[in-house]
């Protein structure tokens, strides 16, 4: 069995692969005070009664964290082969941009899953804390790609700096034109993030001089795949399963 962890920002997921098939995954709060020991016994209980790793790959956008659970599999897990994505690492993805060090490891990860399950050009729509897109070439090299603040930041922003606006549940609305403020924010949020999306892939699109394949992942993929135009696939565990491609690299 492989374990597959990806810490967010807000948010880490751990996947368990039997071969290629993930059979398993859980959603936690990333914390950037989590010491070790803490990570340990909250593996151990959400891997409670599955057979244990005989093997472990990882990518982290949280270098606290990343410093955590690198003492904790070295402790714990001291026996279990760990690849930690990061410099030195095979990933088989030649990053095309002016500093490739400042690439963050889930977008090198982003881009193999992408080429190896779509080929290229390809265009990844993570959407997390930030809203990444990761622009993929048709030979698989990473070529840079717009960041934009995330659709919960917003949410957050709007509540903390408007006096009469709040935060709502982030769904579809029935009807672009909102009747009230709930759905008032939801349209805005919802359909002005799909708008964004498909403005940049479009833009994206002139630049590569091609129309790429456009995968959606990310925790509110499944909200934004219905709603916006330009999204061919939606593939919510694309990092883990990139994580399990880096793993077989560096066997």
């Amino acid at each position: 069995m492989l374990l597959t962890v990806d810490v967010g920002n807000t948010n880490t997921v751990l996947g368990l692969f039997d071969g290629p098939e993930l059979y398993e995954s859980y959603r936690i709060k990333t914390d950037p005070r989590v010491t070790a020991d803490e990570l340990a016994l909250m593996f151990r209980g959400l891997l409670a009664g599955q057979p244990a790793p005989d093997g472990v790959a990882v990518c982290s956008t949280v270098p606290a964290v990343l410093d955590q659970l690198t003492a904790m599999f070295g402790r714990y897990f001291s026996a279990v082969p760990t690849v930690v994505v990061g410099p030195g690492v095979r990933t088989g993805v030649p990053l095309l941009t002016d500093n490739p060090r400042e690439v963050g490891p889930d977008r090198v990860v982003n881009t193999l899953a992408a080429h190896t399950l779509h080929g290229g050009p390809a265009v990844v729509v993570d959407f997390g804390t930030s809203t990444n897109f990761d622009v993929v070439s048709a030979k698989g090299e990473f070529l840079g790609g717009p960041l934009a603040p995330g659709i919960e930041i917003s949410v957050d922003a709007l509540a903390a700096r408007a006096a009469r606006l709040f935060k709502v549940e982030l769904v579809e609305p029935r009807a672009v034109i909102g009747k009230n403020t709930s759905e008032a924010l939801q349209s805005g949020l919802v359909y002005g993030f799909a708008g964004q999306v498909d403005g940049l892939v479009r833009r994206i699109a002139v630049e590569l001089g091609e129309r790429p394949v456009v995968i959606a992942t990310g925790g509110l993929s499944h909200l934004m795949f219905g709603v916006c135009e330009t999204l061919d696939h939606h593939e919510p565990d694309l990092t883990l399963i990139g994580l399990r491609l880096v793993y077989e690299k560096n066997l």
